[in-house]
């Protein structure tokens, strides 16, 4: 079963106009954007976004190639010739060994409330079954999707096929890094500098041992670790020669003027000691000095140690959320 088969086609063929084809690659990449672009007003699509903004040609190219088989895994939906949609699928094994399989689709608005996007969802969840049956995942395997909450539509069409939300991602802002609260007092033998590459593997544990009692998160291997490291702005705290947290923050390529709070970090036993603070602030104040006037980031809507608290006493404010949707897989 590829791109050409499976149950959304039965749908589209009773639209007159409307085909679905093979993602071809680098022709692709303009009108793919194009969708996003023109799917932005009515969504509500926040364009500086960390989570999910407005991707250039370029940006998709990059997404494009890090899948698996792509013109089998990523389709197109067309209407008299030309691109006004498409679906994408990836997956991945979470820490409790659960496999997750996610799809997204993207509609232009002008073309939503006629099953179209009922067809994208249908070939989705058809390509994920015969991909599970291919990995033999069946006794774990999980249909995931994402929509933001601005996200109208493709909410109310999850809804409707049964999904269920599981978890929200937040996304904040601190608008003008020039204006940061002051330091607090740290206890005597904890210190905050910056990390090395001789600290990489202690600064991956301490992140990855801080997740290990939350659900949904991907498995994060060292290897994964150090191929996007770029530690200009990361920094550590360490108590006494134990590494107790990290903040990992970075610029961001498509916009030179933003920063990203990727993770902050505290070890449970070195936590309401103000490390975490200290670290985002120091973080903070880096990415100012390399040319950010803005940063983001994101955390979980249930997350349990009121980081939210923090990062609004140093001046974030909410923006979008980004919920994942679930639904059983039937192979």
């Amino acid at each position: 079963m590829g791109v050409n088969s499976g149950d959304g086609l039965a749908a589209l063929e009773r639209m007159p106009g409307y085909v679905f084809r093979p993602y071809h690659g680098q022709e692709d990449h303009g009108a793919m954007a194009a969708v996003r672009l023109g799917c932005a007003e009515r969504d509500r699509i926040d364009a500086r976004s960390v989570v999910e903004g407005l991707p250039t040609a370029a940006e998709i190219a990059e997404a494009s190639a890090e899948l698996d088989d792509p013109s089998q895994n990523q389709v197109l939906v067309e209407h008299n010739g030309d691109v006004v949609g498409y679906s994408t699928i990836r997956w991945w094994q979470e820490r409790d060994r659960t496999w997750l399989y996610l799809h997204r689709g993207y509609l232009l608005p002008e073309h939503r409330g006629q099953g179209i996007g009922s067809a994208m969802l249908d070939w989705a969840e058809s390509r994920i079954r015969q991909l599970v049956q291919r990995h033999g995942t069946a006794q774990t395997a999980v249909l995931g999707a994402n929509a933001m909450t601005s996200e109208q539509d493709a909410t109310k069409l999850l809804l409707e096929r049964g999904y269920r939300r599981v978890f929200g991602l937040v996304e904040l802002e601190l608008a003008d890094l020039r204006q940061l609260p002051d330091d607090k007092p740290l206890p005597v033998g904890i210190r905050v500098g910056p990390i090395d590459p001789s600290d990489y593997r202690a600064a991956w544990k301490t992140v990855v041992d801080s997740y290990a009692g939350a659900a949904f998160t991907q498995r994060w291997t060292f290897e994964s670790f150090l191929a996007t490291a770029d530690s200009a702005c990361w920094r550590a705290a360490w108590d006494e020669n134990h590494m107790a947290g990290v903040a990992l923050c970075s610029i961001r390529r498509q916009d030179p003027t933003v920063g990203e709070v990727e993770e902050l970090s505290v070890r449970e036993e070195s936590r309401r000691l103000g490390l975490g603070r200290a670290l985002l602030l120091n973080g903070l104040r880096c990415l100012r000095e390399h040319g950010a006037e803005t940063a983001r980031l994101y955390t979980g809507t249930a997350n349990p140690h009121r980081s939210y608290d923090l990062y609004e006493s140093v001046g974030f404010r909410r923006q979008n959320v980004h919920v994942r949707y679930r639904k059983p897989i039937t192979v």
